[in-house]
């Protein structure tokens, strides 16, 4: 069994920069983050494996980076250049082992 916390989230101006944070707490295998807006199904935001490749959302190529830390077992997304279309709820991701893990989501809110 794998825990993920998560930490950072919160209101945001258009243009602003937020990072996010989630810590295992064990090893894993790829770590990411989706994100689910009110009415909508929850999309990948962007994924990292353990070698460091990454695969991000078409809508925030180039704003958003992700980053991992496999010796302390965290995953980041630096988000910059935020609009109001980022508002979501984002929530860590973990897969173990073909087995997925997710945190308990953390409010990103885009507005003026």
């Amino acid at each position: 069994q794998v825990q993920l916390v998560e930490s950072g989230g919160g209101l945001v101006q258009p243009g602003g920069s937020l990072r996010l944070s989630c810590a295992a707490s064990g090893s894993v295998d790829v770590m990411g983050w989706y994100r689910q807006a009110p009415g909508k199904q929850r999309d990948l935001v962007a994924i990292i494996i353990p070698d460091g490749r990454t695969n991000y959302l078409d809508s925030v190529k180039g704003r958003f980076t992700i980053s991992r830390d496999n010796a302390k077992n965290t995953v980041d997304l630096q988000m910059n250049s935020l609009k109001p279309e980022d508002t979501a709820v984002y929530y860590c991701y973990a897969l173990k082992l073909a087995t997925p893990y997710w945190g308990q989501g953390t409010q990103v809110t885009v507005s003026s």
